[in-house]
């Protein structure tokens, strides 16, 4: 079932311009124009709760849509709650790669940071 999608100016989560820039290679790199970023939060992990990333070309009823550029993200109104506040930013470093959530509401993580609660 697709519905119209809800456009908040104010919404709950940060995409920092480097991760901005690696979603926008990464889709590129699909060659599709339809794609967005879905941030959700699922039940899961060692401590509860865990984030998921990915592409998404549908819209839910309820979806929070905010802009950064060419990058849209999409968030549902069940996890938006989770996410306000926090930030996804990317990192590039020896020691890791990857996106990062620095998420203000999460009280606490497991020891493999893979989830929360």
């Amino acid at each position: 079932m697709t519905t119209e999608a809800v456009d908040i100016k104010m919404t709950s989560i940060a995409l920092s311009d480097v991760a901005a820039s690696k979603v926008a290679a990464l889709l590129a790199q699909e060659g599709r124009d339809d794609l967005c970023l879905r941030v959700a939060v699922q039940p899961g992990g060692c401590s509860g709760l865990k984030y998921q990333l990915y592409f998404d070309d549908r819209n839910q009823d309820g979806d929070i849509v905010r802009e950064f550029g060419t990058v849209k993200v999409v968030i549902d109104k069940m996890s938006d709650p989770y996410l306000m506040g926090a930030t996804i930013d990317f990192v590039d470093t020896i020691e890791k790669q990857g996106f990062t959530i620095d998420n203000p509401n999460a009280q606490g993580s497991c020891a493999c940071g893979d989830s929360f609660n």
